[in-house]
């Protein structure tokens, strides 16, 4: 009976995700990271919040804008970022796959940082959404210092046309 529930489950979310990516939509979400599995200089704990705001330029194929704050911890100076990305969604399930480029400034540093992602969304209702990530930041400037592997948990809400 378990397995027979999670399959309708499984099979609901998919129908209701697959509804969500057409083109035209919008996007807007709001993201908390700092779970770093990071390598790079900073030891302490990191935090950062980023919005994001969007419109699908075609059917699973998200483009948007980014602004974050990041607090790296009491050593460093926080930082501002703003960049541009994409998600391409998988339909079937609600994975996407996303890249994007922020520029950085904090006190003393600016950075242009690319990364990539892996995530989730999980749909709460029709239009809201929990998308946990992966993510990989590639610091040009300072690439043992400063780019990052970590999780993102973010929010979004998928507006119609």
């Amino acid at each position: 009976m378990k397995k027979v529930l999670t399959l309708i489950i499984v099979v609901l979310a998919s129908i209701s995700a697959s509804a969500q990516f057409e083109q035209g939509k919008t996007y807007i979400g709001a993201s908390l990271s700092g779970l770093d599995l990071s390598y790079n200089g900073i030891n302490e704990a990191k935090f950062g919040i980023n919005a994001q705001a969007g419109v699908f330029a075609a059917d699973n194929l998200l483009a948007y804008a980014q602004a974050g704050f990041d607090h790296p911890g009491k050593e460093h100076s926080n930082s501002l970022n703003l960049g541009v990305g994409g998600r391409y969604y998988i339909t079937q399930n609600g994975i996407f796959l996303g890249a994007n480029a922020k520029y950085v400034h904090s006190k003393g540093y600016n950075d242009l940082m690319p990364g990539i992602e892996v995530g989730y969304a999980f749909f709460l209702s029709h239009t809201i959404t929990i998308e946990p990530s992966i993510y990989y930041q590639q610091s040009i400037k300072k690439h043992s210092d400063y780019s990052t592997i970590g999780l993102r948990l973010g929010f979004g809400i998928y507006l119609g046309k």
